[in-house]
């Protein structure tokens, strides 16, 4: 068997690994050669495991400070990683620009995470490419300072599954058919075990019945009783961390009681479960053919309804997932049949998550009907006080597509739109000073202003 290196040399470390390997293998055979389940074997291989990789990181640890023994304060902010505020050895830039070391952003995304930590945008894409100038600069900074970067492989932690793993996953399955104890138990301990173990959520996609087992006790349950709103918070939270895995999420979605679930987590869950069961419909929406399923499945409803209740815990999951889901035409229609812009604008005026939500009004603005209902609620004077307001060149540029697609279709807006160009010049600043897009927008709106005026003294 190849060395890890991490234990080699170390000869007190050396014997208590093989030690401890030689007795999980003992305490393995014996748990598949036994017809039963023998609990304190399965308690006690884990509790080996644990130790073997307590060992390993001890050492992993102690190579990393000693590679790092250097005046943190003396490096260069640009050369740090935001997440981790350390030297980065592998920086990366995502769809915002901003740059990370790849370890800690990848962390972030497969937490499900769909925004830039630093600037809270939603990322258009989640491709990292690498950032060959500041590698190169911290190359650079480090030969001349006399740092040594680690190997990049220092930086994994992928666990690995034994036996053992897998004889507990199939044992915390089996109790979720068992007495109500067990199945509080149970769902705790695997809302643990896949957040923190991404091997783990693997397991389920090896049989099509696994995620059924796992969710059974929610789909037999009738009452809202507080034990049941507990450990419908566990099971919606452990499907959250299943659909992180990119291999799980049409699997995940594709098996028939999970939507319903989330569904119904949404209407009548804790917050905490409202939010979570919000983030894993974004999650799973990942892919096209899941956008279309959760569309067809009637989820935007009650995302929508969520949204209009307003709680700030589950707004920017909310929002998050209405967004992805609003990606396809099918879905669009949906949203606006289901009362998604009068809840976007209420909270728009509230100036709540106003970055997300503006951003979904946008996608909506095609359609004829949001277009209709965005001038009948108040939208103009909204969104022009919003340009005047914001700093954020993102924002500006929505609000002016959507006036401008709203003046398009109403020509009786555009006297509010002239209004606000006489009193503060609002159209004619973002012709100056927006992205190209707003520029191109607010020049369309100025030309057809001017040529209102031009019939009007000619009349």
């Amino acid at each position: 068997m190849a060395k890890s290196g991490v234990f080699e040399k170390d000869p007190t470390m050396v014997a208590k690994a093989v030690e401890w390997k030689k007795e999980l293998q003992k305490l393995v055979r014996a748990m598949v050669d036994e017809d039963d389940v023998n609990l304190e074997a399965i308690d006690r291989a884990h509790q080996m495991l644990c130790d073997l990789k307590e060992l390993k990181f001890k050492k992993s640890v102690s190579l990393k400070l000693h590679y790092q023994r250097f005046d943190h304060g003396t490096v260069p902010e640009e050369f740090r990683c935001p997440l981790s505020k350390e030297l980065m050895r592998d920086p990366v830039i995502v769809a915002t620009g901003q740059t990370y070391d790849r370890p800690f952003i990848q962390k972030w995304l497969k937490s499900g995470n769909r925004t830039c930590p630093i600037t809270q945008q939603v990322l258009s894409h989640t491709i990292l490419t690498p950032n060959h100038l500041i590698r190169d600069m911290i190359a650079q900074w480090c030969k001349d300072h006399g740092v040594r970067m680690p190997d990049s492989v220092q930086y994994t932690s992928e666990e690995v599954l034994t036996e053992a793993d897998r004889v507990h996953f199939i044992y915390l399955l089996e109790k979720m058919s068992s007495s109500a104890s067990d199945q509080k138990e149970a769902a705790k301990e695997m809302r643990l075990l896949t957040k923190r173990m991404p091997s783990f959520r693997a397991l389920f996609s090896e049989s099509v019945d696994f995620i059924p087992q796992l969710l059974s006790p929610l789909s037999n349950s009738e009452f809202q009783t507080e034990f049941h709103l507990e450990l419908q918070e566990d099971l919606i939270t452990t499907l959250l961390n299943l659909s992180i895995h990119d291999n799980n999420k049409k699997l995940v979605a594709e098996t028939p009681v999970v939507i319903p679930l989330l569904m119904d987590a949404l209407r009548s869950g804790t917050i905490e479960t409202k939010s979570n069961a919000a983030a894993a419909l974004f999650t799973l929406s990942a892919l096209d053919s899941n956008k279309e399923l959760i569309g067809k499945s009637g989820a935007l409803k009650p995302l929508i309804n969520l949204l209009n209740e307003g709680y700030s815990l589950a707004m920017r999951d909310t929002a998050s997932a209405i967004f992805n889901l609003c990606i396809i035409h099918e879905n669009k229609l949906r949203a606006v049949r289901d009362g998604a812009v009068p809840a976007i604008l209420k909270k728009i005026k509230s100036r709540m998550h106003v970055d997300e939500l503006l951003s979904i009004l946008a996608m909506l603005s095609s359609n004829q009907k949001a277009i209709e209902e965005m001038g009948e609620l108040g939208a103009v004077p909204c969104l022009l006080s919003i340009i005047r307001e914001t700093t954020c060149a993102r924002n500006k540029e929505n609000c002016i597509a959507i006036l401008y697609t709203i003046c398009l279709s109403d020509r009786s807006k555009w006297k509010e739109i002239k209004e606000e160009e006489n009193v503060f010049g609002t159209i004619s600043q973002l012709a100056q000073n927006g992205t190209s897009r707003a520029k191109r927008k607010a020049g369309g709106i100025l030309e057809k202003l001017n040529r209102a005026v031009n019939l009007t003294h000619t009349a």
